[in-house]
């Protein structure tokens, strides 16, 4: 198993990403879910989006060895939901749909909506080369 994060690691980030979050973003019910979800809710779905990615993380990724890998494991997660967040902003403001300027919160919201299935994809393509 290797523990460091290079160039290729990155690459399957935004291929998984990419490919789970170019038909969510074009959905028009992601986008008005963006004006309508509260806050709360839209925490709920960020803490899940974490929580999965965990749980994949460290069963399938670091198959539950983690003793001397702990800050790596956390680390691999943000960043895989970072990279995920990244791509899904590119594409929705490719989409002029990321009203960044003008309305934020409804961008933010966008993003998290659609970052959740996406950084699930972001991680199984990463988890394809385990060593």
């Amino acid at each position: 198993m290797k523990i460091s994060f290079n160039l290729e690691d990155a690459s399957q980030i935004f291929v998984g990403a990419f490919a789970l979050a170019v038909p969510v973003s074009f959905s028009e019910e992601a986008w008005k879910m963006g004006q309508t979800l509260p806050l709360l809710n839209l925490g709920m779905l960020w803490l899940l989006s974490i929580f999965f990615l965990g749980f994949y993380t460290y069963y399938s990724v670091f198959q539950e060895n983690i003793r001397n890998r702990v800050f790596v494991f956390i680390a691999r997660m943000f960043i895989a939901y970072f990279f995920t967040a990244i791509i899904v902003a590119l594409i929705l403001f490719s989409l002029d749909k990321l009203p960044l300027l003008t309305e934020p919160v409804i961008a933010l919201k966008r993003i998290v909506i659609i970052t959740m299935p996406a950084s699930m994809g972001a991680i199984v393509v990463d988890s394809f080369d385990k060593e």
